[in-house]
Formats: structure tokens, sequence, C-alpha cells
């Protein structure tokens, strides 16, 4: 690949495709039975998950093997990885050698170690006996080797790494401070194979129960014709403006993006099109594979299909789907939207060119892309009221009221598709290029929005569990795929009905391949970096981490930040997002909580999340190793090292966001109402335009220094109005710890109160801090309120000394932290009350006024160098 990439040769197509089989689903394609043999095995693997994920599961399937399923999950992952994927380069493609069959198979045995000996197991308490130990080395050495071969060394070698520490962290060259004393063999490998604390745990639970449908869904989905479509919808509507095709290319890939949870094939479905048509405008080689990188990378943070990592984050926040995709909307859609903006600002820079001689009504592109996406929100959330309705008049065969109701829908759809030809992939290189025109094509493909609605009204409205609501998704596509050609023939009159089904059994039987096939890197990323989670439970490294992050950062948040920032980039040159993301996030999460509230920032969880999540996701876009660029220098023929370059400069805004979002969390919608969030959404999307213009260097003409630097100050004046409202009004009052009692007494019911606790810390007996936030309740007197929060206070010696809360009170876990039986006592040092403070929003006026000034200015200018140039 990177001969082809640096003599500036494109790939053809095949080349292309092999580059995507070899980093997605395996380089290895053989012929024949054996061929056929893996075909059928993938497609059992992709329909056991569904009925693994469907209601009927505990009926159809025997418990010992739903209880299991994490087991079976990995089995068919490593026995497809080892047939798959060749060991080395000069391995043969076109069959398996033998010691691949052999070591796919001893993988797949060892991964179903526990369902097979499930009772001897359950009866040892979990706990390795020495054969045990010894299958569960065995298995962790495949399940490495395995990972090399999926998803390159770096994931093995990290894993090795963190397993070896397990073993030797009391040997004299560990650094003293991380040093430990080291497990046995059975101890380790009973944590980590046998129990679910480590292979089997989290992260391999929804790679299980959540990401495979989600990844299946994507191939159905696309093998039924979408990814297509979506592509043509976004070139007819953006197609004919200046730029057209780069934002053609930018929400063509954030329609991909719901199909496609990887970076590298999104890069490679749509580039492929968009590439030489921005090439052909004027883009730079390493411009137009930029723009495709920044914008097929960014797929993963779109909700409501976001990339694998989001649906870690419900386990490990604990909170629900709806939630994730609800606090990762708004940085996610302005982030769109500032890339479709950098787009423009190169297009009018360069003065480039349109495609095609259609009139440009630009505002009229806009209101009509609003119009769209609003009334699909509107679908998705209207349709509740007919399900509503169906419920109330027949609740005992409301079910298949409904299914038939959605099958009418479906079909009137079809008829509707029927009517205008077949979509084609157009040729990019053609001498010209007819944009198509979305009035005659956008009936084409109107039923593949069913699923995504039928998807979104189970998750956001039914509330259902993310596997489920897949489900339900994915069955609707199976009857997509097997009806929609046949119907359509009948429909247009065509006499081979027949032969257009057994088209839609294939379509069907190869995105059930194809799904399982993209499936394989991701269960063997989860299932590998549940050994570093285990070694983190195992070994208490974690706190170690922290206290050495602590350390370096000197207690500053910032600091910290950036250092967790560069730690994700560093590992996500070599592990894949998932797997970075897990890693990361099991080692810094709760340390940036904990020193956020060391600090007097109440942090919430799921923001420290999203930031690791957002990094990671960077990784694929960061030289020297960002895989995204080298796809896309693959695909334009540009240089590789530029691409990543111009790629991250185009992504500057989601490095920023993160720090944006985790000083100010009504941009993640927390704690906001209606009102409060419409305005967060409208300013948030023009500080994001606004310090997009900053880094662009140009405006509404090209921008000097001191104009640039203005408007990136009055970006974060509107991202962050609380900055300076603090400074003008302290949003707390400080109240003397002794009157505590009677402060809380006096204080409304709802009200929240800041205090800082400081005591010697638990584990190293060292003086800290920590800051947390208790809400006033209703009971009579300050007693019994300052009782209700869980706090038991004790004056003495001139301080207000504090016992060990009670289990389960509300302060319980912020106040675990610290050791109540030392020398030193825990003592109440701060009580900070709310004062009342001018809105925040107030600092948007004078923002907006600046923003005016150097409008102004700039307006002139222009006006004066158009006079030059007449």
């Amino acid at each position: 690949m990177s001969s082809d990439t640096q003599s500036n040769r494109p790939l053809s197509e095949e080349e292309l495709q092999d580059l995507v089989a070899s980093s997605d689903a395996g380089g290895r394609n053989p012929v024949g039975n054996v061929g056929i043999f893996l075909a059928i095995v993938a497609a059992i693997w992709s329909i056991f998950q569904v009925v693994l994920a469907s209601p009927i599961a505990n009926y159809v399937l025997p418990g010992s093997i739903v209880n299991n399923s994490r087991q079976f999950h990995l089995a068919f992952a490593m026995f497809l990885a080892f047939a798959a994927y060749p060991a080395l380069k000069s391995s043969p493609r076109d069959y398996i050698p033998i010691q691949d069959w052999i070591m796919g198979l001893l993988g797949a045995f060892v991964a179903l170690y526990g369902y097979f000996f499930y009772d001897k197991i359950v009866n040892a308490g979990g706990l390795a006996d020495d054969t045990d130990k010894w299958v569960a080395l065995g298995g962790l050495l495949l399940l490495f080797e395995a990972a090399r071969r999926a998803l390159g060394p770096a994931m093995a070698i990290i894993a090795t790494i963190f397993l070896a520490y397990v073993f030797f962290g009391s040997s004299e060259w560990v650094p003293e401070v991380i040093r430990w004393k080291g497990a046995s063999l059975k101890k380790a490998m009973s944590h980590m194979w046998i129990t679910s604390e480590g292979v089997f745990g989290i992260a391999l639970g929804v790679s299980t129960k959540f990401v495979f449908l989600f990844v299946l869904f994507g191939a159905l989905l696309d093998k039924a014709g979408a990814g297509n479509y979506f592509i043509k919808m976004a070139f007819g509507a953006l197609g004919h403006l200046r730029g057209g095709p780069a934002k053609a290319a930018v929400v063509g890939s954030a329609a991909t993006g719901l199909i496609s949870g990887s970076s590298i094939a999104n890069v490679v479905t749509t580039g492929t099109f968009t590439i030489p048509l921005m090439k052909r405008v004027g883009f730079s080689s390493e411009q137009a594979g930029s723009v495709e990188v920044a914008s097929s990378v960014n797929g993963q943070i779109m909700p409501p299909v976001m990339g694998a990592a989001a649906f870690l984050m419900v386990e490990y926040v604990g909170i629900s789907y709806v939630e994730v995709i609800t606090h990762a909307f708004l940085p996610a859609a302005i982030s769109y939207i500032a890339l479709v903006y950098i787009v423009h600002l190169e297009a009018v820079k360069r003065n480039m060119p349109t495609l095609g001689n259609r009139e440009v009504h630009l505002a009229r592109t806009v209101v009509g892309m609003l119009s769209f996406f609003i009334v699909f929100a509107g679908l998705c959330y209207g349709s509740q009221y007919p399900v509503e309705a169906v419920t109330s008049m027949v609740p005992t065969a409301a079910g298949m009221v409904l299914s038939l109701i959605v099958c009418a829908v479906y079909v009137a759809l079809l008829y509707l598709a029927a009517q205008v030809p077949d979509l084609e992939p157009d040729d990019p290189n053609a001498k010209e290029v007819e944009l198509p025109v979305i009035a005659d094509i956008y009936k084409a493909g109107l039923h593949y929005l069913l699923p995504i609605i039928v998807l979104v009204y189970f998750l956001m409205i039914e509330q259902k569990s993310p596997g489920l609501s897949a489900f339900w998704a994915t069955a609707l596509l199976f009857v997509i795929l097997l009806t929609q050609k046949p119907l359509k023939a009948i429909f247009r009159g065509e006499s081979e009905v027949y032969n257009r089904f057994i088209d839609g059994v294939a379509d069907l039987w190869q995105g059930l391949i194809d799904g399982a096939r993209n499936m394989i890197g991701i269960a063997l990323a989860t299932a590998t970096a549940g050994v570093i989670v285990g070694t983190v439970t195992l070994t208490g490294v974690g706190q170690v981490m922290a206290d050495l992050v602590e350390f370096l950062s000197g207690g500053n948040l910032i600091l910290m930040l950036i250092m967790v920032g560069i730690l994700s980039l560093i590992l996500g040159m070599g592990l894949p997002t998932t797997a970075n993301y897990i890693v990361v996030s099991s080692l810094m999460a709760g340390v940036v909580v904990e020193l956020g509230a060391q600090s007097g920032l109440i942090v919430p969880l799921i923001a420290v999340h999203l930031f690791v999540f957002y990094f990671g996701i960077m990784a694929d876009v960061t030289p020297p190793v960002g895989l995204a660029s080298f796809a896309a220098a693959a695909v334009s023929g540009g240089d590789a090292i530029k691409t990543g370059f111009t790629a991250f400069f185009y992504s500057l805004r989601t490095v920023a966001l993160p720090f944006v979002f985790i000083f100010n969390t009504d941009l993640l919608l927390i704690d906001v109402t209606w009102v409060e969030g419409i305005i967060v959404a409208i300013f948030a999307t023009i500080a994001i335009l606004v310090f997009t213009a900053g880094t662009m260097g140009y405006f509404l003409t090209h921008s000097r220094i001191y104009e640039s630097i203005a408007l990136i100050f009055v970006a974060f004046a509107l991202f962050r109005p609380d900055y300076f409202m603090d400074r003008i009004s302290p949003p707390f009052q400080s109240v003397e710890p002794a009157a505590f009692e009677e402060t809380i007494g006096q204080a409304p019911p709802g009200s929240e109160v800041r205090l800082v606790i400081s005591g010697p810390d638990f584990d190293t007996l060292e003086m800290a801090d920590t800051t947390v936030v208790v809400t006033v309740g209703d009971e009579e007197g300050g007693a019994a309120r300052v009782e209700a929060m869980g706090l038991i206070l004790i004056p003495e010696d001139g301080l207000i000394k504090l016992e060990e809360p009670l289990f389960g009170t509300p302060v319980a876990d912020d106040l675990g932290i610290f050791d109540y039986y030392g020398d030193e006592p825990v003592r109440l040092t701060s009580v900070s009350l709310p004062s009342s403070q001018p809105p925040k929003q107030l600092v948007y006026i004078p923002a907006m006024i600046l923003l005016a000034l150097i409008a102004f200015l700039q307006r002139g200018r222009a006006a004066r160098q158009e006079e030059v140039t007449a």
C-alpha cells in the first residue's frame, strides 16, 4: 500500500477492496468447498447472534448456551480469524494451511472451555485447577495471535506487557512506583480466563449483546443498497454548490456512518466516488483525502448508531444507551456542521468552480436539508401515536397489527421505488458528470429509511435495549432484502420474479457473511482488551497510574486532560478505537473525575468517557499511523503523511470539543431544560463555525492575525460563557463550616450545596481534598437534613470532623476514599451555597457584538478588494 501511495498512484477498485478486506474482514478468501464452509460458519454466527438478541432466545436456545453466549461469540471469532487472516504477508491467500485449521479449531475449543466444563468450574468456585490454568494460558496465546493477525501487532504486544506485569510485577526491573507482589499462574489464569473479570468480561459481553447486531444491521443495510442511495441523495442536494463534492462527501459519510462502524471501510466506500470529484473541482489529492477521512472518522460519533465504544459506555458509566446518544448528539452534530463549513471556506478561498450546470440556490438547499431532517425526526417521534392507538384498540394483537402496518407502508414505499429506475453507482471519472436530481431519485430508496425509523423508535421512544432494538430493525431488513427485488419486478410487470427472489436470497446470504467477517476484529479487540482490564482489577495498577498522572500533571486538570488525550493518540496508533477506549477509560476515567473533584469541578463520568472516545477516534486520523488517512491516500494517490496532517488540521474541532464539554456540560445536554437546550444548540453551532473561521484564517475574506485571534476568543466566549460570568459574579458564596447545619436548615429544598472534605487518603495516608455536591432535602430542621445526606458531624477542637458515613447513604461512595481511623481526622473545610448570579447567557451579547464588528471590518475590506480586481 505504501509504495503505491508514495508513487501517487491511486489504487484500483480491486486493490482498494483488498485493502478494506485485509484490515476489516480478513485478506484470505479461499475458493471451492473450503470457501463455502467458511461462508456457512460466518452465516451461522450471524444467525446465532440474531436469535440470541431476539425475544424468543430463551425459548429457542438452551439456557446453558444463553448463559455462555460470550464464549460462543469468541469461539466463532477465533476460528474465523485464523481462517480469514493470513499469519504473514507471504502466507497463502487462496487456501488455509493445516496449521491455521489446527489453531482455529483449538482457539474455538478453548474459548468454549467454560461451556464444556461449566459444572466443574462452578463447583470449584470459579478457581482454576492445574488443567484449567494450562488451557487458559493456551487460550490467551491463541487469542493474542488471532488479535495480531486481525488488528496488527500493537494490540497483542500491549496485552502481553500487561500480562507480564501480572506475573513479574515484583521484579526489580519494574519501577518501584508500580511494583506489586505478583500473581501465580493459577491465580492469574483463573482471573483472566475462567472468571468474567478478564477476557470474558464486560467488553466482550457488550460485543456479544449489542455490537454484533449493529454491525450486522449496517452490513445488511449496505447490501440492500442504502449506501449508494445516501451518497446519491447527498450529491443531488449539495453537489452543485461551490465545493459541492466535498460537502456531499461530508453528508454522505455521516449517513454511511450508520452503515459502517469502520473508518477505513467508510473512507473507501464513499471515497472512491467523492475523492475524484473533489480533485476535479480543485482540491489537491491530500485535501480531498483529508475531507473524506475527517467525515468518515466522525461517523463513529454520530448517533443513533455510534461506534462500538458507545455501547461499552452503557455498561461502564451505568446509564442507558438513550442517555449516551442524547449526550453525544450535539457535539457530533456541530462537528459535522463545522466540517461542511471548512469545506465551504476552502472552496471560497480558492474560488473553486461548481459541478454541472444547475442553478445554485444556497438558501433553498439549506432549507431543503433542514426540512428533510425535521420530517425524519418528526416521523421517528410521531410513530409513537399510531402505536399507542393500535395498542389501546387491540391490546392482545397489537404486535401483529403493527407488523402488518409496517409491511403495508414498506410495500407502498416499494411501489413508489418501482416507478423509477434502480440507482446505479456513477463513474466519478466520466467526462461529463451528471449530478442526480433529488426529485427524480428520492423515491428509489425511501423504504431504506424504515429500518432506521424502527431502530430509532425502539431505542428512543420505547427505550428498549440496544440489542433488542437492533434485532427488530435487522428483522425488517431481512424482509426487505428477500422481497424488494421480486416485488419491484411484480410492480414493473416483469416476468423474472423467481430469479429476483433468488438474487434477494443471495444478497441476504452475503450480508450475513459480511456482518460476521466485519465483527471478527471487534470481538477480538474487546476480548484482548479484557486482559488489560483484568490486569487493572487484579493488580490495582489503576490507582497507581492515577497517582502517577496526578503527580505529573501537578494536580492541574487541563494538563491532565492533555496527557489523557496524548495517551489515547499514542495507543490509537496501534489499537482499534474500541480497544483504545477500553484501555484508556479503565485507566483514566475515574482519575479525571477524582482530580476534578479535588479541584472543585464536578465532572460527570459520561463527559470523561466521551472525551476518551473522541481522542480514540482521532487516532485513525493522526500521523504517522492514521489508518484512515492511509486508506484515503490510497484512493486519492496523495501522500499518506500529508493527508494525515491535513486531516488532523481539519479535525481540530474534534480535538477542541472534548475540552469544552468537560468544563461546560450544557453541551452534553446534562441538566438543561428544552429552552436552554435549544439556546445552547444555536450558540454552540455559531461558536464552532466561528472557531472554524478563526483556525482557517478566512471569514468573509482572508483574516488578519488579530482577527483570527479575536474569532477564536469569540468562539471561547460562546462555548464557555460561564467562565466570564463566574469572574464577574462568583457562582457560590462561602459559609463557615461551623454554621453548616444552621445554613442547611434555612436553605430551600432542592438547592445544591458544595462541600470540600479533607482527610488522609485511604491508600496513601497523605492528606487529600475532594468536592462533594449534596442536595438539600425537605426534612424539618438542619440536623435532620444533614442526617438524610449521610453526614455524621462532630464539632471538636475547633474543627467539624466527620465520622465514616453509613453504607448506602448519598455520600458514602464519594467519601469512601478517606481513612477515618488514622491520626489525622477527616474534616469539613469548606461549604459553598449557590449565589444569585445573572444568567451566563448575557455573555453572548458582547461576544456577538465583537463578531459583528469583525464581520463589518471584513465586509468593507472584501468590497474594496472586489473594486480593485474589477
